[in-house]
């Protein structure tokens, strides 16, 4: 039952608020010091729960389902045409083993979670299946596993309104870690130095408000931005689908199959290829396209409110208390593993905090993540190496689930 002060079905209402906050944060984060340290991001994140746990706004609303559905495709792309295709080369291999390595804490993580309850939660080698996927690859590892263990339904909501508690709650800490100064001295933070070394030294001016400094911007690049962003989008989720419908799938395809169709038939990896293939081949058309990084940056923080929406801490303390300390113990773990073998193998704060990020949240988040903070040669290698989390994670789900049913 719906009963928050504006109600799900308050369409317009809903839009103002989803635009109004993400506006009111980004006027914070370039106005006041304290909030360019907190970052617009978290901002826009905790007011968005804040008001969905006092039922101001509801927790579910078609006007949220459209900003996965449309506007997040959309930022993709405005974000990636100013994309530098050697550096991504260059960053993605790096990428993908920190990747992988943060991947262990996952499994770990769900190992020692499950040995510690599964005499007090029903059903846990299922859970187990369905969180050793979803956090390696993302939602859509979660419904995989559920769909292919067979989990009771019930199961699968209470599981997910802990999951989407501790994701908001996760993405807070590891959106803060960066700006602690202790993960400054003991990690390299290559991407963080750029960007302070390109905003202006106006002392008057917040690290935010230096970097999005006033740009010119005509309409023509407006238009221009916009109408190649939709059409790479509509071109990328359709060559997906055909691809998606002609590879053979299912637990009768052979692994080839399930991997190529993992790769080719992913909407965002394919809108990803395509538009960074487009800025290779027609470099002079994207450079002189002038705000393609504000417009997509903007869509995105209207993602960031989404995200924070629907952790309703209430209803997670009601409905699975003792799967929230599930979910949070394998959270631990692999932000533990990525940061000590990160460490160890000398990676970069930003890629260790990005790979955890996109084992846990996906490519979304993670990228999302690298545009507000603005590591910018980060967003395509975190975005392709999250998508073939999609494939990794169905791999280690359902040889975690068949484990752990071996024990019980």
């Amino acid at each position: 039952m719906d009963t928050s002060l504006i109600s799900s079905d308050n369409t317009w209402a809903l839009w103002a608020f989803l635009t109004g906050w993400a506006a009111i944060s980004i006027y914070l984060e370039q106005k006041y010091a304290w909030a360019s340290k907190v970052s617009g991001a978290i901002i826009a994140l905790i007011g968005a729960m804040a008001l969905s746990n006092l039922s101001i706004i509801p927790l579910e609303s078609g006007a949220y389902d459209a900003i996965w559905d449309y506007v997040v495709p959309l930022a993709i792309p405005l974000l990636l045409f100013q994309a530098n295709i050697k550096k991504i080369w260059q960053e993605s291999g790096r990428m993908l083993t920190i990747f992988l390595l943060s991947s262990i804490g996952t499994v770990v993580g769900t190992i020692i979670s499950f040995t510690l309850l599964k005499d007090v939660i029903p059903h846990l080698d299922k859970i187990g299946a369905m969180m050793t996927g979803s956090y390696t690859g993302g939602g859509v590892n979660f419904a995989a596993m559920s769909a292919k263990f067979e989990a009771p339904e019930d199961l699968v909501s209470a599981t997910v309104v802990a999951d989407n508690a501790m994701m908001a709650l996760f993405f807070f800490v590891l959106m803060g870690i960066p700006a602690v100064s202790l993960f400054r001295r003991k990690f390299k933070t290559p991407h963080m130095e750029e960007v302070e070394s390109n905003t202006s030294s106006d002392e008057d001016k917040t690290l935010a408000a230096s970097f999005w400094k006033g740009k010119e911007i005509s309409l023509k690049d407006i238009a221009s931005s916009v109408a190649t962003a939709f059409f790479l989008v509509a071109v990328s989720f359709q060559l997906a689908d055909f691809f998606a419908e002609a590879i053979p799938g299912g637990e009768d395809a052979g692994i080839f199959y399930q991997v190529l169709g993992g790769l080719i038939g992913d909407q965002y990896l394919v809108l990803t290829t395509l538009t960074v293939l487009a800025v290779f081949l027609f470099p002079n058309y994207f450079e002189n396209l002038h705000g393609t990084q504000e417009l997509g940056t903007f869509l995105i923080y209207l993602f960031f409110v989404v995200i924070g929406v629907p952790a309703s801490l209430s209803l997670v303390m009601t409905t699975a208390p003792l799967l929230l300390v599930f979910v949070l113990i394998i959270v631990l773990m692999n932000l533990l593993c990525s940061l000590v073998l990160g460490k160890l193998f000398k990676f970069n704060l930003e890629e260790i905090v990005l790979a955890s990020n996109a084992n846990l949240g996906g490519p979304t988040t993670a990228a999302a993540m690298a545009i507000a903070k603005g590591w910018n040669k980060l967003i395509v290698p975190i975005l392709i190496v999250g998508t073939l989390g999609y494939i990794i994670g169905n791999y280690l789900g359902t040889g975690i689930g068949l484990f752990f049913q071996s024990l019980l």
